[in-house]
């Protein structure tokens, strides 16, 4: 009797919350009910917890469903987010699921992180090829991190990758590496970049490839040195059309109503400079002033080159009309007597 009690104990003992299907499913339901409810930025916790406790759990037994609930979780997240979520994702590929998926989520982790996560992203990447493929099958992944990245993170990844194909004894790769990386290194700037080279052609390379290194380096001096002296020409043309004594050149010279100010002054003195006539806008026009010349001319009237000369025209036109006054015959004719009447002089009437 007392080994069934024992027995019926033993069976009825209290289980575990989450060790029951049925306490499985209402644990699902209640993140999936959140993930419902909240939106991105507040729902990164829900699904981030929601991930971790499901991979602890199932691990790669449920490996579809696991990856279903990844690529919901990826497909909206912000830049800011992305980075833990993808490297959880790439960790669930790389214990249970296939390399090249593996390799597919790094990938799409490089493009999906803001970009000063990128470099991180990248050499993650390149580590996890190089252990699953090998070395040489990094190379895609280098030229890839080179044409997106910023150019101080450019040339780090450049000189890693000159660094790989040097010890994989590829010294024509690495030289046109060090060659396409020269392009963004100022010489005064980045020194170091142009010792490297240099260190690598005296290993490497002969007298022929260490005077193209010189060229290269001359050439890239010479277009900076171009862009500085473009850049210092429109600084100085900026600074030479902002009006105002030296004090007006501090903090506050390009407000707007102080170089309002200045235009309206110097529109002011302009206008003082040239002498108007009260009441109207006719300006006059200061002449030259000629002196006297040899042959005794005197010149010291004041000329206008715009004076129109109407002297002449009036003195042809009189001398034209007396001309014809002269030319053409006045003829006479005998007046009536009766138009005068009463007003006739009688010695006309006693005229025969």
């Amino acid at each position: 009797m007392a080994q069934s009690t024992e027995a019926g104990y033993a069976r009825a003992r209290p289980v575990v919350v989450g060790e029951c299907p049925f306490d499985r499913v209402h644990f699902d339901r209640a993140y999936e009910k959140g993930i419902a409810l909240f939106k991105w930025p507040n729902v990164y916790d829900i699904w981030n917890t929601y991930l971790t406790k499901f991979l602890n759990r199932y691990g790669g037994t449920k490996l579809e469903r696991a990856r279903d609930l990844f690529e919901q979780c990826v497909e909206n997240c912000p830049p800011k987010f992305a980075k833990a979520l993808y490297l959880l994702y790439a960790k669930l590929e790389e214990d249970h699921g296939l390399a090249r998926h593996a390799m597919a989520v790094y990938e799409r982790a490089t493009a999906a992180v803001l970009p000063e996560e990128m470099f991180e992203l990248f050499n993650i990447y390149i580590k996890k090829a190089a252990e699953i493929y090998g070395v040489p099958q990094t190379r895609q992944i280098y030229e890839k991190a080179i044409d997106v990245l910023q150019e101080d993170n450019c040339r780090e990844m450049c000189l890693r990758f000159a660094e790989m194909e040097t010890k994989l004894g590829e010294i024509d790769r690495a030289r046109a590496i060090y060659a396409h990386c020269s392009q963004i290194c100022d010489p005064r700037v980045t020194a170091e970049f142009w010792q490297t080279w240099k260190e690598f052609e005296v290993r490497h390379g002969n007298e022929d490839t260490m005077r193209e290194m010189l060229r290269i380096k001359r050439s890239v001096q010479a277009t900076y040195n171009t862009q500085v002296n473009m850049m210092s020409a429109q600084m100085l043309s900026a600074a030479s059309n902002v009006s105002g004594t030296v004090a007006d050149l501090a903090p506050g010279a390009k407000d707007g109503m102080r170089m309002l100010e200045a235009k309206a002054a110097e529109m002011a003195f302009e206008e003082r400079s040239v002498p108007q006539v009260k009441g109207g806008n006719i300006l006059f026009v200061r002449g030259e002033t000629q002196g006297q010349e040899r042959d005794g001319t005197d010149t010291t009237r004041v000329v206008n080159p715009d004076e129109i000369n109407i002297d002449e025209d009036d003195e042809d036109v009189n001398d034209s009309s007396e001309d014809e006054d002269e030319e053409m015959p006045v003829q006479k004719q005998i007046i009536p007597s009766e138009v005068f009447g009463g007003l006739k002089k009688d010695d006309e009437d006693e005229s025969p």
